[in-house]
């Protein structure tokens, strides 16, 4: 573990990718304790406050705290990206070994589908699935993991096809074992790297599409402090104050720059030219 480490941050990616995510997952875990204010207490005489020493960030349209708004929504914004990765990771890890280790008819079948999915970009097909759902955080999290479960779907099947060669998996289908023991117990364990660094790459996009979503009125409902619900919001008072608009923009780009810059690192540390 110390080896990888000092693989993981002697790049400059890989430097710069691991702090920035450890400060954010800080802001996760501690961000409700941070806090100064409530995020949702409204303050009429305290509306479009620049920075100051009481208010770090300034204040929103209805005098909310802007510092306290993005502590508290990072767990809104990051907390389900992770999870929707998550989730369309181990869908797409499941389909694409499974695909792997069938072959013929099976295999062919599965991937086909899977282009036909893939032909539709992220973005869309995830608007599709939470306007049949709903407007709504969980739904939103459901459209973003199916969203990315086909990719990941094609990227494990590209690595399982040299895994399902090996010998120890041979060995297994000798013995009898079943197909769903030979999946999960041989196969999946030793494609798990490459599923990793891509895992950590999409987090950056999934952080971005949950925020589309929230801007575009179907994720987080008002009044939650989601970062893209609050650059939603700030679209009409931003003549009167930038930093409502500003801030939260800049929370969701170092988010995804941080897991961008980590999942290179990765990639980096793992690969065993290295």
């Amino acid at each position: 573990m110390t080896e990888f480490l000092k693989r993981l941050i002697k790049t400059p990616q890989g430097a710069i990718g691991i702090t920035l995510v450890v400060l954010v997952l800080i802001v996760v875990v501690f961000g409700p304790t941070l806090a100064p204010y409530d995020p949702e207490k409204i303050a009429p005489l305290a509306r479009y406050k620049g920075p100051s020493m009481a208010y770090w960030l300034g204040t929103d349209q209805y005098g909310r705290d802007i510092f306290s708004r993005l502590l508290i929504g990072a767990r809104g914004t990051v907390v389900m990206a992770v999870l929707a990765t998550i989730v369309g990771t181990l869908i797409g890890a499941l389909i694409g070994t499974a695909s792997a280790f069938l072959g013929g008819r099976a295999d062919e079948l599965i991937m086909r589908t899977i282009d036909a999915v893939m032909s539709i970009p992220s973005l869309l097909f995830a608007l599709l699935v939470v306007t049949l759902l709903g407007s709504s955080t969980i739904n939103a999290l459901i459209a973003v993991a199916i969203a990315f479960a086909p990719g990941m779907a094609r990227i494990t099947r590209s690595v399982a096809l040299t895994v399902r060669r090996q010998d120890y998996v041979n060995a297994a289908v000798a013995r009898g074992e079943s197909s769903g023991y030979i999946i999960g117990r041989e196969m999946l364990p030793n494609v798990i790297a490459p599923i990793i660094v891509e895992m950590t790459i999409r987090v950056s996009f999934a952080v971005m599409l949950f925020a589309t979503l929230s801007f575009l009125g179907l994720g987080a409902q008002p009044p939650a402090a989601e970062w893209g619900l609050m650059v939603s919001e700030a679209r009409r008072y931003m003549h009167m104050s930038s930093g409502i608009l500003i801030w939260p923009s800049a929370a969701i780009a170092i988010v995804a720059v941080g897991f961008n810059l980590l999942g290179d690192g990765l990639r980096d540390a793992l690969n065993p030219r290295t």
